[in-house]
């Protein structure tokens, strides 16, 4: 699928650290859309992945949907609706567990300006980000896979590390 066919309203679905921020950047930079990253809109910037209070993030969120060309990147079901209701098109990303793991330490660890990442703010690992990569993103792809299937809108899932890979390249993104 041509990524003009997602459309200039674009939503990334995926697991953690399946590199949805990063995709959604070279895909803004490549179609001149503004990135939406949902992780810099649930925490508050500057410090260690503080969550927002719920309604200060659904209002942040909801504004962030009022332009007509960007494209979004996160799950965050809470807001799912309104989002679908304004989307052109969806991209799910699926790699594995393990993956995702791994890339959650090495960006701990090692990449702090890292796309996506919060304004000012900290970075360490946590256990509760370990369990939710290990225990609670395999029964998210459950719903993400049936959230997607039931979009009638343009959309394509990248199955694989290497999918995402070759999406990127015939895209014509970087990086």
């Amino acid at each position: 699928m041509e990524l003009a066919a997602l459309g200039n309203r674009i939503c990334i679905l995926g697991p953690s650290n399946s590199g949805k921020s990063t995709l959604a950047d070279a895909i803004a930079r490549k179609r001149g859309l503004t990135p939406i990253h949902l992780d810099q809109l649930y925490h508050l910037p500057g410090t260690d992945w503080v969550p927002r209070p719920r309604e200060d993030f659904v209002a942040l969120h909801d504004q962030a949907l009022t332009g007509e060309r960007w494209v979004i990147d996160g799950n965050y079901s809470v807001c799912m609706p309104q989002r679908f209701a304004r989307v052109t098109g969806v991209i799910l990303l699926e790699i594995p567990t393990a993956l995702s793991l791994f890339r959650y330490v090495r960006r701990t660890l090692f990449q702090k300006n890292r796309i996506g990442s919060l304004h000012g703010g900290e970075d360490s690992i946590k256990w509760m980000m370990i369990r939710h990569i290990t225990v609670v993103t395999p029964r998210n792809r459950e719903r993400n896979h049936k959230t997607f299937a039931d979009i009638a809108l343009p959309k394509i899932c990248l199955q694989s590390a290497a999918a995402i890979d070759a999406a990127y390249e015939a895209w014509g993104l970087e990086r």
